[in-house]
């Protein structure tokens, strides 16, 4: 670590959206998403666009059961929305945005809402909604989930870990010349997947030869936004091109090339790897730096994914609010996904990154894999150790160090050290300077980069950042610094600081003018990692269940999420051209932390299962996942969920289900998990059909009658890895149904009822061979009358190594 130098303190003082319009003659239009009641593509044969400006790679690029029928089925489509809109619209303006033809049959089109409310009276429409906005929300964790010696030695190693699967991404796009998406980098053959039928956009941003046997595919969607005027070209890009950094992130997360070293502000730490490496990327930009994006893209994104045929759909993205009608499920988005579901894909959604509080929950609907995020047992800290021997962990007052012509009525900012010439340089030479890190920080409008270049102009020996009390419930992740530095996160630990500095300053008699500053510290630490904390960990910002199954936040009867997974301190590739973190512009890896991160870890797992079972529905991947993840940190200790935004590890208590479903994630025993849980698209159906008042809606969305479904089915009854009962009125019977992938079997059942609950479970013991099913009947009876959430578990333990873990939760329990 080198030697410790003690350098005086010098402090500066510490200073304790925009609307999206459309840009049309008619102020009133306005973007809908329409759906006509005659069925998509998805739901009889699969069908293939060529796209406009793109080209193929190579001759391997064909899509599932094409032919040219269908490439005719799908332009009969677009010319029977444009006729529709022409006669219902009768001459008047609009402009339609997309065809919507595989996972959905509709449309997206400007409008106003007279035109709307004609469009919504035609006999072919089933359905007119306004379009809303939506959000964004490693070298080391392949490591932690015990990837190199549990999983990839299983089937070749890394440079098979994936091969054959391609996941899409819904996200910001991407940066084609990173070596993460090099095709190049073994000698190992690396075809593209036969049923894939992507193509690559070609503009000046993204030129001919992006793409590549790694990156098969390459779309932007942005029509929703150019409509509205919010589309900036010069850092939003209209090409796939990541003008962000997230999308670059997350795919890399996923799917990165193995052994790409992490090189950041001149340091090396260590080489990175996505959890499948040799899987194939195929990216489908509908998110912006700028404004970030619209439901209409987003579907449009959805649609051409699941008709080029990608396996697996990663979104880290959630809504900007929470669906309204009723039920949070009936949302273009999630039916967009219900169909791509239906098509054999599994869909990944990060839960947002609104947490603690409970029902924060952004991703609602069973078919869809919801992941939470969690910490992972490396850290990067530093640490300050004062003059009075006191040490601080990290990650005089600028009205002593001023230059003569400053005052503080100059720069109300000057405490945040962005402009050296502010400042007496002969006082500071030397000695550390003080900043205070504002919430200007986080809103981008001052930067650590510009603080340390202040420092180096003033020749200081380093820099301290102490945090402002009003930045409350701010991730802040380990941050680049090219010269002595910490920042330090707690707002307490920065007062002590303060406190020091202040006790230690002499001063004049007579004028009361500093004469020396007494403070000395020293910084070490920073660019070793430290892998001693407990971990895992639910990070505060990971939303939390019940899942909300309208807009009164009524309770539905599903688990949220469905597990956590690595999410905070994720090193990944970058865009150079990346402007989501400004401390990390200019370098090709970042560390960013969210669940935005959590998602495509699960992406890239699900992608190593498809791979070992590539018969495996959608459920039976979710099943996998969730059935086997663990309940205890790497210590043994039960995993525990942060509570707070203020001093978070401070205020931590034992997760429940609703702050981590199931668990932690474990990717060895995913990939035997001896039992699954299956679950249809006519479940999912029945489910829909089930929410009273939903008849019409089902209707509306799929153009497929619930007299066809048992809409006696509630959500509790299916066929889920975990069972949640928002309201149990005295006494309520589930079944759950098991197929066994193994061999012959026999399990023991245990269980621990939720508080206030008994319980029992048939049967208790069973005998279950290859290939068959076993159904459990579970009981519960509500023992007190009381609306405080209860958990239990119910867990299978097979004599032949596989254990099981099923999650219960129990709302409302009434007893009389």
């Amino acid at each position: 670590m080198g030697n410790l130098y003690w350098v005086y303190l010098v402090l500066p003082f510490c200073f304790g959206l925009v609307l999206n319009t459309l840009s049309q003659e008619n102020s009133d239009s306005d973007v809908y998403i329409v759906t006509l009641k005659q069925a998509p593509l998805s739901h009889s044969y699969q069908g293939f666009n060529n796209g406009s400006t793109a080209v193929r790679l190579n001759k391997l690029y064909k899509p599932r059961n094409d032919s040219r029928s269908h490439q005719r089925s799908s332009s009969y489509i677009s010319r029977v929305h444009d006729s529709l809109l022409k006669k219902a619209l009768k001459g008047e303006k609009y402009m339609k945005l997309y065809s919507y033809r595989y996972l959905i049959n509709g449309f997206s089109v400007v409008i106003t809402p007279q035109q709307a409310d004609m469009l919504s009276r035609r006999q072919e429409v089933a359905n007119v909604v306004l379009d809303f906005p939506v959000r964004t929300a490693t070298t080391y964790t392949p490591q932690f989930l015990g990837l190199p010696k549990g999983v990839w030695p299983r089937d070749g190693g890394y440079e098979t870990a994936g091969e054959g699967i391609v996941i899409g991404f819904i996200d910001t796009g991407i940066d084609p010349t990173h070596s993460s998406f090099a095709d190049d980098v073994s000698d190992h053959t690396y075809p593209v997947p036969d049923h894939f039928s992507g193509i690559c956009e070609v503009t000046r941003d993204f030129p001919s030869g992006s793409c590549n046997r790694k990156l098969v595919g390459a779309r932007h969607f942005a029509a929703s936004a150019i409509t509205r005027g919010v589309f900036n070209s010069s850092q939003d890009y209209a090409s796939p091109l990541d003008g962000d950094g997230h999308g670059t992130h997350t795919a890399s997360v996923a799917a990165g090339n193995h052994g790409i070293p992490v090189m950041v502000a001149g340091h090396y730490f260590g080489n990175a790897s996505g959890m499948a490496p040799r899987s194939h990327i195929a990216v489908y930009k509908a998110l912006y730096k700028s404004f970030g994006g619209f439901a209409a893209d987003v579907v449009a994104a959805i649609d051409q994914a699941a008709q080029d045929g990608v396996d697996i759909i990663s979104l880290s993205i959630t809504p900007n609010r929470r669906p309204p009608g009723i039920a949070t499920f009936f949302n273009p988005i999630d039916m967009a996904l219900l169909s791509a579901v239906k098509s054999g894909i599994f869909v990944v959604q990060a839960a947002g990154n609104t947490g603690p509080s409970p029902k924060s929950m952004s991703s609602f609907s069973p078919w869809i894999f919801t992941v939470g995020a969690a910490s992972h047992d490396r850290v990067y800290s530093n640490s300050i150790v004062l003059g009075n021997n006191l040490t601080i962990p990290g990650v005089g007052l600028a009205l002593h160090a001023l230059s003569n012509e400053t005052t503080l009525a100059n720069d109300m900012y000057i405490g945040e050290c962005q402009d050296p010439g502010n400042f007496d340089r002969e006082l500071i030479q030397g000695n550390l300077l003080i900043c205070s890190y504002s919430i200007r920080f986080v809103l981008g409008l001052s930067t650590v980069k510009q603080a340390l270049q202040t420092a180096k102009n003033l020749s200081a020996a380093g820099v301290v950042f102490c945090m402002d009390p009003f930045v409350i419930g701010f991730q802040l992740n380990p941050t680049p610094l090219n010269m002595p530095g910490i920042i330090i996160p707690s707002t307490n630990d920065s007062k002590i600081l303060l406190q020091y500095y202040n006790s230690s300053l002499e001063r004049d008699g007579f004028t009361k003018k500093i004469v020396r500053f007494g403070a000395v510290a020293s910084i070490s630490g920073g660019l070793e990692a430290n892998y001693s904390v407990s971990a895992p960990k639910v990070m505060y910002y990971s939303a939390r269940g019940p899942d909300p199954e309208d807009g009164f936040l009524d309770n539905a009867d599903i688990m949220k999420p469905n597990l956590v997974a690595p999410g905070n301190s994720i090193w990944a590739a970058w865009s150079t051209l990346g402007m989501e973190s400004v401390e990390f512009q200019g370098e090709s890896f970042a560390m960013m932390s969210g669940t935005s991160m959590a998602a495509p870890h699960i992406a890239g797992l699900a992608a190593l299962i498809k791979q070992k079972f590539p018969h495996f529905s959608p459920a039976a991947i979710a099943s996998a996942l969730s059935t086997t993840a663990s309940l205890y940190d790497k210590n043994g200790s039960p995993i525990m969920a942060q509570r707070a935004y203020m001093n978070p590890d401070l205020n931590q208590s034992p997760a429940t289900p609703f702050d981590m479903g199931t668990g932690f994630v474990n990717a060895s025993s995913a990939l035997d998990p001896g039992l699954i849980f299956e679950s249809t698209y006519e479940d999912y159906m029945s489910f829909l059909c089930g929410i009273n008042g939903s008849i019409p809606i089902v209707f509306n969305y799929t153009g497929q009658n619930c007299q066809l479904y048992n809409s006696t089915v509630t959500a509790a009854d299916l066929n889920l890895p975990s069972i949640t009962i928002a309201r149990l009125n005295r006494s309520q019977t589930v079944g759950r149904s098991l197929t066994n992938i193994a061999g012959n079997e026999t399990y023991r059942v245990d269980w621990t009822a939720p508080f206030g609950v008994s319980m029992n479970v048939t049967p208790s013991h069973f005998f279950i061979a290859m290939g068959e099913k076993q159904v459990l009947n579970i009981t519960f009876n509500a023992m007190t009358n009381d609306s405080t959430a209860s958990f239990g578990r119910i867990g299978l333990v097979g004599n032949g190594g596989h254990n099981l873990n099923i999650p219960l939760s129990v709302i409302v329990k009434l007893y009389w």
